[in-house]
């Protein structure tokens, strides 16, 4: 790699460890590598010596524990602190935050998709980008501090709506960081519970015939396809006027699962075939729940217990269900329904059949998570944009936008626009760009680096 450095390598035999009378012995009788890398191109900026010791723990902490002793200029080597190496090479200009939180972001995957939208950030694109937006505005604060008209003569290009642009970015790679929220809702005995337990591979939820038995939200994360997902099995909804008595417990389960379904990414909606005391096969399904599914961000509608009728009469049924979803409207308007059986997918799921239908609705759930995370080949790095970032992102564009407002104001009004004014605001734009990346002239860098470098709570 160019301008990497050239390690000068040594082998040693023997380490000695002087005594007290001066006198040495040997207590390591192995081979190590030796590595000499000279700064200012190493992974922290300074001088770096790398020892690599053949052997097992005692013979690493033999050499440790010998390393002080062998000359007076080492007595004082101690321990790194906590991602003491990442904020040396942050100091040294080998990193910017920016490329740090990805880096943290990077040890703590632990799915494939956590680990790529991580990779993103690393690259060090984003902080080049917010760096050179930076000192755009710096330019245009001279100009403006010099007296001279902005709106003639400008240097900051981007509008805020490239702010926006990240902005958005941040919110599709929190979703891959912190997981993809998914509620499943419907009424009594649909088979949320069967479901939840199909598809986390074990019994988080109890299934009983009895109505009620889910009274308050068992949720369970679990990694599907490299993303990570969080599923909340929620209580049945089901009103006063059904039939049977809510209790209070049941009421209030019912009412954590309504928050529950309003918090979440994804609200997948069951409803189930069922046979009334006339023999005849209707769809029962819960009409709050709809409602939520067709307010959502995103939804899925499952029929379970497909297997209670033959394929015509399913058909029969999906038709009339469809009907009524295009009724409800918003995001139900036109969805497909994705028919499913827990009874026949019992014991299948993890095998290569699928005769309940469960691997295909994961394979469409994983579709919805592509839908709300992926971006266009040339925004991809936007996924290692944090929530940190983000906000004083959003802090940045506000300051722009109201520079904006500052400088249309003087020229609506045939006047001049404040000049010291609009300066401070893009001194507030700049700052906000400065914590990004922790460069520049932002008052509270060290801060910044505290709330960064927190993360680490390993040596890196």
């Amino acid at each position: 790699m160019s301008g990497a450095p050239k390690p000068r390598y040594a082998t040693v035999r023997t380490l000695l460890h002087p005594q007290s009378d001066g006198a040495s012995a040997v207590v390591l009788d192995s081979e190590a590598l030796v590595l000499y890398l000279p700064a200012p191109a190493t992974v922290t900026g300074e001088d770096v010596l790398e020892l690599h010791v053949h052997g097992g723990t005692a013979t690493v902490k033999a050499v440790l524990s010998a390393i002080p002793h062998c000359s007076s200029s080492l007595s004082d080597i101690r321990y790194a602190e906590p991602g003491e190496f990442t904020k040396r090479a942050f100091i040294n200009d080998r990193l910017d935050l920016a490329q740090i939180e990805s880096l943290s972001d990077t040890l703590a995957a632990e799915t494939e998709q956590q680990r790529r939208a991580a990779v993103r950030g690393n690259s060090g694109n984003l902080g080049r980008t917010y760096e050179g937006w930076r000192e755009q505005l710096l330019l245009a604060r001279g100009e403006l501090e010099a007296l001279i008209d902005f709106s003639e003569d400008q240097h900051f290009d981007e509008s805020p709506a490239d702010l926006l642009l990240h902005e958005r970015g941040s919110v599709r790679s929190e979703l891959l960081r912190n997981g993809i929220k998914i509620a499943l809702v419907g009424p009594p005995n649909a088979g949320k519970s069967s479901l939840m337990n199909l598809i986390v591979g074990r019994e988080a939820s109890i299934v009983s015939g009895e109505a009620g038995t889910t009274r308050d939200i068992v949720e369970a994360s679990l990694d599907i396809r490299g993303y990570l997902c969080s599923f909340a099995d929620t209580a049945g909804f089901r009103t006063k006027d059904e039939g049977s008595e809510i209790g209070i417990v049941e009421e209030e389960g019912i009412r954590r699962a309504r928050n529950k379904a309003k918090e979440a990414d994804v609200v997948a909606v069951l409803a189930s075939v069922e046979k009334n005391s006339a023999g005849t096969t209707y769809i029962r399904y819960d009409e709050q729940t709809l409602q939520l599914a067709a307010e959502a961000n995103a939804c899925l509608v499952l029929l379970n217990k497909r297997d209670a009728v033959n394929k015509e009469t399913l058909e029969t049924l999906l038709s009339g269900f469809t009907q009524t979803l295009r009724m409800k409207g918003g995001k139900l308007d036109g969805l497909q329904v994705h028919t499913i059986s827990c009874k026949e997918a019992q014991g299948t799921v993890v095998g290569t059949t699928d005769s309940g239908g469960v691997h295909a609705f994961i394979d469409r759930l994983t579709a919805h998570f592509a839908s709300m995370t992926s971006l266009p080949v040339e925004q991809q790095d936007l996924l290692g944009v944090t929530e940190r970032q983000r906000q004083l992102l959003a802090h940045c564009r506000g300051h722009l936008e109201a520079f904006l407002l500052e400088t249309a104001a003087g020229s609506d009004e045939g006047g001049e626009a404040d000049c010291v004014l609009a300066a401070e605001f893009l001194r507030y734009a700049a700052d906000c760009l400065a914590r990004i990346t922790g460069r520049g002239e932002a008052g509270d860098v060290e801060d910044v680096l505290g709330v960064v470098f927190e993360k680490f709570c390993v040596g890196k």
